[in-house]
């Protein structure tokens, strides 16, 4: 794709074009046709099955991969993302909290306090995050705060895990979801809360698309034109946090997707944020649809189907080994 080319409407086409496969296809045939023409089993399948799981997939992605983009800009490392910096670790921590003290309900109240205590956690994991590499030697460099978002991640499983040790079996296998990353059938209230989440951070993080791309030019540049960077820091860690919390409350830690994206984008299209941050957005949301679908149909035959966090470590492990290669040599 060339820089010349309109990378949003191609992106947004294959992006219709996998959600298209991905309601088309799955464990159980069904005709499209026969879904619109008439109600039945196959409109049931498509719409109260299929529709909302590619929905959520889709927002999933999306939100994945504009967080990523804003990281990597707001940090000027190309590493950053928020599975690596922890902010998915601390989001799931924060969620499977929720669901252990049985907060988690299908009422719309409950749907709201699952997001709402996964924003905390993500919330939370960041500040600590972004605490303990300002206490490092040579303070919150982009180096020092991957360090501390690996181990903060590291923490927040290991406190998952105690967890489940600690609730009754049916709820620690509810748990289990949030340490693998599914994309499953959302309760309808849960999808809506989510989306609103999803959508607030994503419209901070698209308005200051302009002031990250000033921001690559150094803090100090950047204050001299205008641009208040603590406060730009501080509302990108807001908004990502918004919008982590929001999608790990459904899909548990999906990672590597905040990675690949916004790194292929840049390389596609240049490094203008305000390209970079929609062309993300709609590339992740591809990405995790068509992930989806392969984890849904690689294992039809034997009945059963891997997490699709499972497909995008398989897809961006080596590609972030690639990355760092890269990025030292």
């Amino acid at each position: 794709m060339s820089r010349r080319l309109p990378a949003l409407p191609l992106a947004a086409a294959l992006l219709v074009l996998l959600a298209a496969l991905a309601i088309a296809l799955g464990t159980e045939p069904v005709s499209l046709s026969e879904a619109l023409a008439r109600p039945g089993l196959a409109r049931t399948i498509v719409v109260e099955v299929r529709l909302p799981r590619v929905l959520l997939a889709a927002m999933a992605g999306l939100g994945l991969g504009v967080v990523g983009a804003a990281f990597q800009a707001l940090l000027r490392n190309p590493l950053a993302e928020p599975y690596v910096l922890g902010v998915s670790g601390g989001a799931a921590l924060g969620a499977t909290t929720a669901i252990a003290l049985g907060l988690g309900t299908t009422t719309v109240l409950g749907a709201a306090l699952i997001p709402a205590a996964s924003l905390a956690g993500g919330l939370l994991a960041t500040t600590l995050v972004y605490g303990v590499a300002r206490g490092l030697r040579g303070g919150a460099s982009g180096t020092s705060i991957l360090l501390a978002g690996v181990m903060v991640n590291s923490i927040a499983a290991a406190l998952i895990t105690f967890l489940k040790a600690l609730v009754p079996p049916s709820r620690a296998q509810q748990l289990l979801r949030w340490l693998v990353g599914f994309v499953d059938l959302p309760h309808k209230p849960a999808l809506v809360a989510a989306a609103i989440y999803v959508g607030i951070g994503c419209a901070v993080l698209l308005a200051d698309a302009g002031r990250l791309n000033l921001l690559a030019l150094g803090d100090e540049t950047a204050e001299t034109l205008g641009v208040d960077a603590r406060a730009l820091e501080r509302r990108v860690f807001f908004a990502s946090s918004c919008i982590i919390g929001a999608i790990v409350s459904l899909t548990g830690l999906i990672g590597f997707v905040g990675l690949v994206v916004p790194h292929a984008v840049r390389r596609i299209i240049g490094p203008d944020q305000r390209r970079v941050l929609p062309v993300s957005m709609i590339c992740g949301a591809a990405m995790l649809v068509g992930c989806d679908l392969i984890a849904r149909l690689a294992f039809r035959s034997l009945g059963t189907e891997p997490p699709v966090g499972a497909v995008t470590a398989l897809i961006g492990g080596p590609a972030f080994l690639v990355m760092l290669k890269k990025s030292q040599g």
